[in-house]
């Protein structure tokens, strides 16, 4: 398949993922603006880290190495024996589950009974949960591999859609089933995401076997293709894709402990009360909100866009000098987008964190040091913007042994995040968290630019150059932080409706300032964004016919 034609895959499925982490992330908010006034912060602390931090824990670890080494590009890939490997992923799904489930139970700390009961119950249905949502890896693996980009959206946005509903009337319904409510959403969510995918891709088989006229790529006739197949004088795995898969798995272990090290920190080393943690979760999903929106979709299609245009393992010098000239472009633009963007979260974020506390949950939230927290997490969001970008093309283009090499650099990411994250909270509070991920943000983003400017050397290329925003663009930035921190004084402090809704408007006419700079100085960032997306939607519409 052709960049230009990947391109114009990824970037419509950026589009849909877009509007699906918006569309989740809505109906998260709203769904928690209603329980936090019906549950208490003790119970929303088990919930939203200790058992959700079980069920996400379960889906790493089980999906995460599969789905990375399976859709690297490879010349004649034997799909037959990639699914066959995939399914690998359902017994050992079991193994993780009843071992951590064992944990969870037997050797973490339990919440007192009369604050949270039925903790039990819960641990089993989130472990069953994770389990569940295992089944549809063959079937998701193959779909996004050949850019199924709707069904994922779907299967996605129904199976959260049942999870916040379910649990709001049940809680709305029955304030005191506590535990049982959340477990019973949380398992019908797994089970209509799996029944979503089998079911799409049972009536597109099915459609298939009626068109005799249909030669495409897709390389699952029937739904009986989907399932482990032995061929008498063939291996059954493909040797590669195990090893390959073995050296991501490792890589995963180390990545999940940094991408869910704080709650790790919170769970073993009870560093926070549960009710502490509660708070700290619903800021930190507040922090994360544009992250969610803009960002990881991005991420996520930039692996993919740059996986299947550049040769894993191969130095660009040995590759076609098109795919490289174009993904190195394609590298420069996302990230002078995303460190834009970045640079806007923090600047308006320092001045209506406070605000945007008070309104979603009150003193609860706005008194204390959740203020500050958001402050810290919008530096966050613009390091995990950068990271998510650079180390999506490292991981796509590294081979097996730089693979293995950047594992134990992960170890010491790892250690030291961890260690970090200790000795700051046990100082600082919950604050420490966010700074403890800046800084191993910080130091991932250092490994993954040196890896680029090495790989593009003795190219044309030069992705890393320009990301920054221009001096205008700059300079109203600097301006706006430091009229609405005024504004956010001498309004906002002030209490009062009319103060906020101007503190509001302030912030508004500043971020138009901001856009009008972007759009009088950036215009040559902005025009090859935009005649690369409408080339190669283009060039994908010929591609369909």
């Amino acid at each position: 398949m052709e960049a230009s034609t990947i391109l114009a895959s990824t970037a419509r499925a950026t589009g849909y993922n877009m509007v699906l982490q918006v569309t989740i992330r809505l109906m998260t908010f709203v769904s928690n603006a209603v329980v936090l006034r019906y549950i208490s912060r003790d119970l929303l602390g088990v919930l939203n880290v200790r058992l959700t931090l079980l069920y996400s824990t379960i889906l790493f670890l089980t999906k995460e190495a599969f789905e990375r080494a399976c859709l690297s590009r490879r010349d004649g890939q034997d799909w037959r024996r990639v699914i066959n490997l995939i399914w690998c992923t359902a017994p050992l799904g079991v193994v993780i589950s009843v071992a951590l489930s064992a944990v969870w139970l037997y050797l973490l700390e339990r919440p007192e009974a009369g604050v949270v009961g039925d903790y039990g119950v819960g641990v089993v249905a989130f472990a069953v949960s994770g389990w569940v949502e295992v089944l549809a890896e063959p079937l998701y693996v193959t779909g996004q591999a050949f850019f199924f980009i709707r069904l994922k959206v779907l299967a996605l946005g129904m199976s959260q859609a049942v999870k916040c509903v379910v649990s709001l009337v049940l809680v709305l319904t029955f304030p005191d089933w506590g535990v049982y409510s959340f477990s019973l959403a949380q398992v019908l969510s797994s089970v209509s995401y799996v029944a979503l995918y089998y079911g799409y891709f049972a009536h597109y088989t099915a459609s298939r076997l009626k068109k005799e006229d249909d030669h495409s790529a897709f390389p699952c006739v029937s739904m009986a293709d989907f399932l482990p197949r032995v061929v008498p004088g063939e291996s059954f795995f493909d040797a590669h894709l195990v090893h390959l898969t073995w050296s991501f798995f490792k890589q995963s272990l180390l990545k999940q402990l940094l991408t869910e090290g704080e709650r790790y920190v919170m769970t073993f080393l009870n560093v926070l009360s549960f009710a502490d943690q509660g708070v700290y979760d619903v800021i930190n999903n507040l922090g994360s909100m544009v992250a969610r929106f803009i960002f990881l979709p991005i991420e996520e299609n930039g692996y993919i866009f740059f996986s299947q245009s550049l040769s894993r393992g191969k130095p660009a010098k040995e590759q076609a000098e098109q795919s490289v000239a174009f993904s190195g472009r394609v590298l420069n633009i996302l990230l002078k987008i995303v460190t834009f963007i970045g640079c806007t979260v923090i600047v308006f974020g320092y001045a209506n964190s406070y605000l945007a506390l008070l309104i979603y949950g009150g003193d609860r939230l706005s008194v204390g040091s959740g203020p500050t927290l958001l402050r810290w997490y919008c530096v966050y969001v613009l390091l995990l913007a950068v990271n998510g970008i650079t180390e999506g093309f490292v991981f796509a283009t590294m081979s097996k042994d730089q693979v293995d090499r950047y594992n134990r650099k992960m170890l010491g990411f790892s250690v030291l995040f961890l260690t970090t994250a200790w000795v700051l909270t046990l100082n600082v509070g919950s604050v420490g968290f966010i700074l403890a991920n800046c800084l191993n943000m910080a130091m991932r983003i250092t490994h993954s630019l040196l890896f680029i400017r090495r790989y593009f050397e003795g190219t044309e290329s030069r992705p890393l150059s320009g990301v920054l925003p221009s001096t205008a663009v700059t300079a109203s930035l600097g301006v706006s932080l430091m009229v609405t921190a005024l504004s956010e004084h001498h309004l906002v402090t002030q209490g009062g409706v009319v103060n906020n809704v101007t503190h509001i408007a302030v912030s508004a006419v500043c971020l138009t300032v901001v856009l009008v700079a972007v759009f009088l100085t950036e215009r040559p960032m902005l025009q090859s964004a935009r005649s690369l997306l409408t080339q190669h939607r283009a060039t994908h519409r010929e591609h369909q016919h």
